[in-house]
């Protein structure tokens, strides 16, 4: 084995908008899964082997993860759009690109089984107009990215009302967190020029995002 290439080896660049659905739909994923898992065994306790294995809880578990995702591509769909409006010869142009991307990431996926037709098709037109409304005001700092979505993640939980503790806070800061990560590791990997140019030249989804 070559070891030295093992200890150096870094994550390849993000350049052409493919390799930044990838990034998207990974860090998306892991972003509202990760939060949903760590809270629901961290809630049941000893119990979590047994919990997690059981096949209802595994479906309330598909069904939070599920519903959870398209706020994640939001959010890191925002960190996206934060990092490149800069760069964008024309900002509005670029968002529509941006939310084709995000859009057709969403798409790669089939209905859940745990989720009916109109609730899985209502999650993708909310996708498009939360996306679309970025444009509306001046880039958030990262940290603020959460706010609007923090609140029906935290609803998603995994766990009864009933027995959840007062952690909206810890959940709501565990987002901030994770998605300071993501940015942090796009910023490094990502050649922001050649994306913005790209994005310009990706298909509009106007109608889509508004419902249209």
């Amino acid at each position: 084995m070559n070891w030295d290439r093992l200890l150096f080896w870094r994550k390849p660049p993000i350049a052409d908008p493919k390799a930044l659905a990838d990034f998207i739909d990974l860090q998306s994923a892991f972003l509202v899964q990760k939060g949903l898992h760590d809270y629901a065994r961290a809630r049941s306790g000893h119990y979590a082997k047994v919990l997690f294995s059981e096949d209802w809880f595994i479906e309330v578990l598909d069904r939070s993860r599920w519903s959870a995702y398209p706020l994640g591509l939001a959010m890191v769909g925002e960190v996206v759009e934060g990092l490149l409006r800069r760069h964008a010869a024309a900002p509005s142009q670029q968002l529509e690109g941006l939310t084709s991307l995000v859009l057709s990431v969403f798409d790669r996926y089939p209905r859940p089984e745990v989720l009916e037709q109109g609730e899985w098709h209502e999650a993708r037109l909310e996708l498009g107009q939360r996306l679309q409304l970025i444009g509306l005001h001046p880039a958030k700092r990262v940290v603020d990215i959460p706010e609007p979505y923090a609140r029906k993640y935290w609803d998603l939980m995994p766990i009864h009302k009933s027995i959840r503790s007062r952690d909206f806070p810890t959940t709501h800061s565990y987002l901030k967190v994770v998605l300071c990560n993501i940015h942090d590791e796009l910023e490094r990997r990502m050649d922001a020029p050649a994306l913005a140019e790209q994005l310009m030249r990706l298909p509009s989804t106007r109608n889509e995002a508004s419902g249209g």
